[in-house]
């Protein structure tokens, strides 16, 4: 393939007004707030960085170990610690606007004031682009499951989110849910700008010589290799209920998988769990995105995005 063709390829996407300049970013939780990769990776090579999740006051995660390797993954429990929006607009917003690349703000809450308030502070911050809207969290007030979870506290709290902030809104849809399309439907009449699915899997892993949890939370995220498929599925079925584009997430590792998320109908892919293995598997992804359209003689990634032949 000529030098002509490969100029020619666009890997640029709009997120839900987030314009990038390719589909490949990484994802909450694994990527911490940038810093701590700046000495690997050339961070304007991403398609975007979504940062580890903040709530209003900041907390400061479950008890270790908080993490365990199992066959194909990883389980987590770290607990979402994090420094709370004022410590981290402070310290990690001066850094990270040195980049030209968008950055997305994963935010939480245990009640849907938390969620109002935190969205309405990001919204007067400079370089913020977006709100990924982690919904998988226990809703401590009303004590009825997680937001993500319950149909009615769903609509509640993103509605809320919506009447707070201008940015980009991003849903993070919970992976335990029979109905997702529903979910996805609902978070598109609330006005989400955007889905990305999924989160990580809840699961537990036992020593079985002590008999105890391998983790000091007893249970945790599995992510990874292993739940893949299951995310695959997942997206495939939430496209086909929504227009607004999606991001897929779920144990990416190389360009192939990352393009069977593509495939299915997701319009960008964030790397995880990869991330700790290979900080540069982001750019390896993007390489191998390019190298497919080129041989498939594709010019745009929309010629690639929801294409599964079922």
């Amino acid at each position: 393939m000529n030098n002509t063709m490969t100029n020619e390829i666009d890997l640029s996407v709009n997120i839900g007004g987030i314009r990038m300049k390719t589909p490949v970013m990484v994802a909450s939780g694994t990527f911490g707030y940038g810093p701590e990769y700046a000495d690997l990776i050339d961070f304007n090579q991403l398609g975007a960085i979504v940062v580890k999740g903040i709530c209003l006051e900041g907390t400061k995660g479950n008890p270790t170990p908080r993490t365990v390797e199992v066959t194909s993954g990883l389980i987590n429990a770290i607990g979402l610690q994090n420094p709370g929006v004022e410590g981290f607009v402070r310290n990690y917003m001066p850094f990270l606007r040195q980049f030209d690349v968008p950055v997305i703000v994963n935010i939480w809450g245990k009640t849907v004031e938390e969620y109002e308030e935190v969205a309405a502070r990001f919204d007067q911050v400079e370089g913020v682009a977006g709100l990924e809207v982690n919904v998988s969290c226990p809703n401590i007030k009303e004590g009825r499951g997680l937001f993500g979870t319950n149909p009615d506290m769903f609509r509640r709290v993103l509605s809320a989110v919506r009447t707070r902030t201008r940015l980009t809104l991003i849903p993070k849809l919970a992976p335990d849910l029979s109905h997702i399309g529903s979910f996805a439907k609902a978070a598109e009449e609330c006005g989400a700008d955007a889905l990305s699915l999924i989160n990580s899997i809840p699961a537990m892993a036992i020593d079985v010589e002590t008999r105890r949890p391998k983790l000091g939370n007893v249970t945790g995220g599995l992510s990874g290799p292993a739940i893949r498929p299951i995310a695959v599925k997942l997206v495939w079925e939430a496209a086909k209920a929504v227009k607004i584009p999606m991001i897929g997430i779920g144990g990416i590792m190389n360009a192939n998988d990352a393009l069977e998320f593509m495939i299915a109908g997701a319009s960008a892919v964030a790397i995880g769990t990869a991330n700790f293995t290979d900080p540069g598997t982001a750019m390896k992804v993007t390489a191998g995105i390019r190298s497919y359209m080129e041989r498939h003689s594709l010019t745009h990634i929309k010629q690639v995005v929801g294409t599964v032949k079922t």
